[in-house]
């Protein structure tokens, strides 16, 4: 009998120290990808509606991602797509239905150049996210304004707000220096035509909002 309760008594122990390693590791796993993915963590837990899932989810895109061999650009690429998207932002001010359009190619041929595929649009937020995942939502920000400009239904202060998320992807991606993306404070050194892009915009903005008055 004494037997017995000590066997019931072991027992019951190595499940309470059971549940607590698989609670502990849970929890580590749960703060790892909270880590890993930051604003999109919470944005998938939304999405699934359920903590499991959108974990599963995310460990999912990261598994993907690592089998994708996503590669840095060369010098010759990052001065390449920079002098482009340079021109891009300049062209805001006169073309700004045009700058937006080519913001969104830009930043297609810059995920095509570093080893994304470009599939359909959720998932390439999706490998996006792994590696980016500050400025995943920038993606998804501008990605709406651009259906509602291809509807015909965006503003100029709409299309300006797009501009401003194309760039923050933009810069993430091309600033990117190998496979595991550091992440970077977005505190950007911008160069003297850059500022001068920024500051045009700004203007047009102002000058649009004292039309809309």
């Amino acid at each position: 009998m004494a037997s017995t309760s000590i066997w019931l008594v072991v027992a019951i122990a190595v499940i309470v120290i059971a549940a607590v390693l698989w609670l502990a590791m849970s929890r580590r796993r749960s703060q790892q990808l909270r880590d890993r993915f930051g604003p999109e963590y919470e944005h998938a837990v939304r999405t699934e509606k359920n903590v499991r899932r959108a974990e599963a989810t995310l460990e999912a895109r990261a598994k993907r991602v690592d089998a994708l061999h996503i590669r840095p650009l060369s010098p010759e690429d990052s001065t390449r797509f920079d002098a482009t998207w340079r021109g891009v932002q300049a062209r805001f001010v006169d073309d700004p239905k045009g700058a937006v359009t080519e913001a969104d190619r830009l930043v297609g041929e810059v995920m095509a150049a570093r080893g994304y595929p470009l599939g359909d649009f959720e998932q390439r937020v999706a490998d996006i996210s792994v590696d980016h995942p500050d400025v995943v939502m920038n993606y998804r920000a501008a990605r709406e304004i651009a259906l509602v400009h291809a509807r015909g239904q965006a503003s100029t202060e709409d299309l300006r707000q797009a501009m401003v998320h194309y760039r923050a992807l933009f810069k993430d991606l091309l600033e990117a220096g190998d496979t595991q993306v550091t992440r970077r404070t977005r505190a950007d050194e911008v160069t003297a035509a850059e500022t001068a892009a920024a500051a045009r915009l700004e203007a047009d903005r102002e000058a649009h909002m004292g039309r809309r008055r």
